[in-house]
């Protein structure tokens, strides 16, 4: 069961209108995405299901999965009982054919496991040759200046484990992210067999610094997350 799935309804509904999600990180991935018209998507880690939501909006034929059942009945609320959406763990087989999809979106989803090779692995054997990977994940750079452990600063070329606890609707959820280096990342990426085309670190919307103006001062100046686009070789 996934950590969400205890708020999976508050949660949905959080991610709908947050700042971090519904004016940074979701639009940053669209953008990223471009003309998805007649493109077999996955949505990788899809929860609710607004990014596959977007996508399907866009044109593309979009299927999704996630490891926590209740993030998948939230999408299935959002998205009709006929949408592709499955129970499955990006850590383990994955439920969908070789060379399935054009493209697959890994939204901030990747920094929750500490190894990254197994699931790459599975998403660019259900990628077609030449296919794209986008994915998001936290910037190994936020919040680390704070992070301390057993009183010490961990070393940032190693892999460690972040602890956090968010507070969303009336609960909170506690979750573990695994910090690792941006070298770290591209060569899992390339030992994969994905060859990278693009880096970014883009900024928010701008209509959030009035809806968001705190956030938006302190994340203007200092990424949040980082995103690739990177093709199967």
């Amino acid at each position: 069961m996934s950590a969400y799935d205890v708020v999976a309804e508050a949660y949905a509904a959080d991610n709908d209108r947050s700042y971090a999600n519904a004016y940074y990180e979701r639009p940053a991935t669209l953008a990223l995405a471009g003309d998805v018209t007649g493109r077999r998507v996955l949505d990788a880690g899809c929860g609710a299901g607004p990014l596959f939501a977007a996508l399907r909006d866009r044109g593309a034929v979009v299927s999704g999965f996630d490891v926590g059942a209740g993030m998948v009945r939230q999408a299935r609320l959002r998205l009709g009982a006929d949408a592709d959406v499955r129970v499955a763990d990006l850590a383990g087989p994955l439920p969908f054919p070789d060379g399935g999809f054009d493209d697959v979106i890994a939204s901030l989803v990747l920094h929750y496991l500490r190894d990254w090779g197994p699931a790459l692995a599975e998403l660019r054997r259900v990628l077609r040759p030449g296919g794209r990977l986008i994915a998001s994940v936290n910037h190994p750079a936020a919040g680390y200046s704070d992070e301390l452990v057993a009183g010490r600063r961990p070393d940032h070329f190693t892999t460690w484990a972040q602890e956090a606890a968010w507070p969303v609707g009336d609960g909170v959820v506690e979750l573990t992210f695994w910090h690792r280096s941006l070298h770290a990342m591209t060569d899992a990426f390339t030992a994969a067999g994905f060859r990278l085309a693009r880096i970014s670190e883009p900024q928010p919307l701008p209509e959030a610094r009035d809806l968001f103006p705190d956030e938006f001062a302190h994340y203007e100046g200092a990424p949040n997350f980082l995103f690739f686009v990177l093709h199967a070789d």
